[in-house]
């Protein structure tokens, strides 16, 4: 058994800020475990640039903002267990980890940052038909194929799904000389951002076909071509909008699920929406001390945030080992609920009694809303609220409350209504 008083699981983005954060508040008995042979995570294979604006107000590559994260660790010996990976954890913080290290070891934590980061949904989860054929990847294998390991992933691309992963390696393929044939998405929308259609499918007359996806997977040894159909308000493919697109490699980029496995084992409390825990705005879970922040709270749009999120878990875990930080659930909190239009929102809940400040509310749209407000109510009375031309799933909402005007609310609710002549799409 070893103790720690912070124990950072996940050396990514999320988990490095955390730990830098938590330090520079004054805690010095820190641990990052990471399953990887290396510090950054998914970082070091996202070549492309257009990462670190918002935290570095300068343009970087994956690598280069991992690099300064890791520095940051560095600087101050922060101890890293590497190769290690954390298989249970319990309600009273006891994590268990093997590695060639150190083998099985259980670490009794104080207090826990839980950055695990997330995985991609695959073939298996979409459930598409057909044989199994050599060239079905995700766009993460692409991107490992081609940057880490210096292979081609074919020759001719369809590709599943217009997320920021999807569109951006739609672009590198093209540049890699790979010819992309198309691009398939489920959605009557791209849920990537506008600048990442415009540079990467737009600029290279990438053809994008909406409310559409791929039913049919053909070939053998190889993928030889794969069957498209529209779909329906529901979904369902239309009967006799099917065509076949011959290519030798299906790429899906069809979202992110967060890595919740070793959060469920330990009985936190998970939520729907966002496929992560259930938290207040100091990113405390259901379970007293364990802290969540990232890609496994909930899927960012921009790392940048992801950092600045993580840097939130740390402090505030850094709090909590210091005595000044919530205790017992959410018992004393109130619940924020998700209205009309509104998914994937964070936080579920607010401590009313460490409400200090801005809040901030961060959700996805349910569906494109034009000339539309996100509003914040307590009952029927309307807290704050946020007008937008546009509303769309492909970016993440944020809206910023003042802690004191909700000193007397009952309970909370996230909402998107029409202004005007707004609609819905």
């Amino acid at each position: 058994m070893k103790n720690v008083d912070l124990l950072i699981i996940g050396g990514g983005s999320a988990g490095l800020a955390a730990a830098a954060a938590a330090y520079d508040e004054g805690i010095r008995d820190i641990l990052i475990v990471e399953r990887s042979d290396y510090l950054g995570g998914i970082l070091h294979q996202c070549i492309h640039n257009g990462f670190g604006l918002h935290r570095y107000k300068e343009e970087l590559t994956g690598p280069e903002y991992a690099r300064r994260s890791i520095e940051e660790v560095e600087k101050k010996n922060i101890p890293c267990l590497l190769h290690a990976f954390a298989i249970s954890a319990s309600a009273d913080r006891i994590v268990t980890v093997v590695s060639p290290e150190t083998g099985l070891l259980r670490i009794q934590a104080k207090a826990i940052v839980l950055a695990m980061g997330c995985r991609e949904r695959s073939r298996g989860a979409l459930m598409i038909p057909g044989t199994r054929p050599a060239g079905v990847i995700t766009a993460g294998a692409a991107q490992k194929y081609l940057n880490l390991q210096g292979y081609l992933p074919g020759k001719e691309a369809v590709i599943l799904g217009s997320g920021d992963i999807g569109l951006i390696m739609a672009r590198q393929l093209v540049l890699e000389g790979i010819k992309v044939k198309e691009v398939v998405e489920l959605m009557p929308f791209s849920s990537g951002l506008t600048r990442n259609i415009v540079q990467c499918l737009n600029d290279y007359n990438i053809p994008l076909s909406l409310s559409s996806t791929v039913i049919e997977i053909k070939g053998r040894s190889r993928v030889t071509g794969v069957v498209v159909a529209k779909v329906d308000e529901n979904r369902k493919p239309v009967p006799g909008t099917e065509r076949e697109i011959s290519c030798d490699t299906l790429m899906i980029s069809a979202g992110l699920i967060p890595e919740n496995e070793l959060s469920r084992s330990a009985g936190i409390r998970m939520s729907r929406s966002t496929q992560g825990a259930v938290v207040d705005q100091n990113l405390q879970t259901s379970i007293d001390g364990v802290f969540a922040c990232g890609n496994v709270l909930h899927v960012h749009d921009l790392v940048d945030y992801v950092s600045m999120e993580g840097e939130a878990a740390g402090r505030n875990a850094a709090r909590y080992l210091k005595g000044a930080a919530r205790q017992g659930g959410f018992d004393r909190c109130i619940e924020v609920k998700e209205g009309p239009g509104v998914g994937a929102l964070v936080p579920q809940y607010v401590d009313l009694s460490a409400a200090e400040g801005k809040i901030e509310f961060r959700f996805r749209p349910r569906g494109r809303y034009t000339g539309s407000e996100a509003v914040l109510l307590s009952g029927d009375e309307k807290i704050a609220a946020k007008r937008e031309l546009i509303f769309t799933p492909g970016e993440m909402c944020t809206m910023s409350v003042d802690a004191a005007k909700l000193k007397n609310a009952q309970a909370l609710r996230v909402e998107i209504r029409p202004v005007g002549q707004g609609v819905q799409e």
